[in-house]
């Protein structure tokens, strides 16, 4: 039995990822420009309910992040707002294309911005995931901040954050075999 190698998800430049945005259905593209724009995991994005954003008080949402429990809120952008609002449905923000009971799956916009980037020959593995690796580098490139990006990731631990930050540092120097590793990879 062969052991399935661990593929972690790439960095990709910001001007790469509006490229790639413009092509995505309507939805995804939506649901990552909201994880561009405020640093959500995707499956947060899509687990918002229509409800939040009309009770939103001057677009400010708080919510609790699956993977990790904790409470976050945060403010969308107008026109973001704007444009999530027009578009969701009677439960979810971004319906699941079967069942408007269910919000889309992550594996939908994955597959989307997947087939995308292999049209475009992207080199990586670009996912929805490689959009918060864009957020906090962008973030640290603002105010260098690290104390501040940890805080807006909601990440526990600063190592992992600066992992984030640098993304774009550590993702050059694997694709040009820098680390000394076999084929460039980690």
């Amino acid at each position: 039995v062969k052991r399935r190698e661990i593929v972690k998800t790439d960095y990709i430049k910001k001007q790469e990822l509006q490229h790639l945005l413009t092509a995505l259905m309507p939805a995804n593209r939506l649901a990552l420009e909201i994880s561009l724009a405020t640093g959500l995991r995707i499956g947060d994005v899509l687990n918002l309910r229509t409800e939040q954003l009309q009770q939103a008080s001057e677009r400010r949402i708080s919510l609790r992040e699956l993977k990790t429990g904790k409470r976050r809120s945060l403010k969308l952008p107008l026109e973001l707002y704007t444009r999530a609002l027009g578009m969701a449905g009677k439960v979810f923000v971004f319906e699941n294309r079967l069942d408007w009971k269910r919000a889309r799956t992550r594996q939908a916009v994955y597959k989307d911005l997947h087939r995308i980037a292999v049209q475009f020959r992207v080199k990586g593995n670009v996912a929805p995931h490689s959009v918060r690796r864009v957020y906090a580098v962008e973030e640290y490139r603002k105010n260098g901040d690290i104390k501040r990006i940890q805080r807006l990731l909601n990440h526990s631990s600063e190592a992992v954050t600066m992992l984030y930050a640098m993304a774009d540092t550590l993702t050059e120097r694997r694709m040009n075999g820098r680390y000394g590793t076999k084929n460039g990879r980690e």
